[in-house]
């Protein structure tokens, strides 16, 4: 007759396991630390941005009233858009980064997982599911407003500063 204890792995000796412990607990407070700087990044791109296409916006009202020469002011507008774009492309990298990061801690948690407790006992992360991440969609976000602030830019902004 078969033991159930036969089948299950051979428990680590205590100083493993404590050692294999702390280092989870670490691997869980790196993952929850990646995860919260995405709201980080979202929300100094999102200060930045505004407080950029507000300048923008003051500037491209009261050109003519400060007698600021059009050309000058349409360069100022697009200046400003540069740095939109810029600390934009910079947000998009930090994201990109922390995503790979928490891949990185998610892989070393599954390794940990299966020798401290068994195969399997979590999967590893598939980059196919990207679609239900939510750093996908604030990625698309800070994109989409970018593409919609240089439309309006070309559209709407630099035709009527002349």
């Amino acid at each position: 007759m078969s033991d159930q204890r036969d089948s299950l792995p051979a428990p680590l000796p205590t100083i493993e396991a404590e050692f294999a412990l702390e280092r989870y607990r670490y691997l869980l407070q790196q993952i929850h630390t990646a995860n919260e700087n995405v709201y980080r990044f979202l929300g100094i791109y999102q200060t930045l941005a505004t407080a950029l296409v507000a300048g923008g916006l003051a500037l491209f009202v009261g050109y003519r009233k400060w007698h600021i020469p059009a050309s000058v002011a349409r360069s100022g507008w697009v200046g400003l858009m540069a740095l939109v774009t810029v600390i934009a492309v910079f947000t998009v990298l930090l994201i990109v980064i922390g995503i790979l990061s928490w891949l990185d801690y998610r892989r070393e948690e599954c390794e940990l997982t299966d020798a401290a407790v068994g195969p399997g006992f979590r999967k590893p992360p598939q980059l196919r599911n990207f679609l239900r991440w939510y750093e996908t969609y604030i990625m698309l976000f800070i994109v989409g407003s970018v593409v919609f602030l240089w439309s309006c830019t070309w559209a709407f902004i630099l035709p009527s500063m002349k």
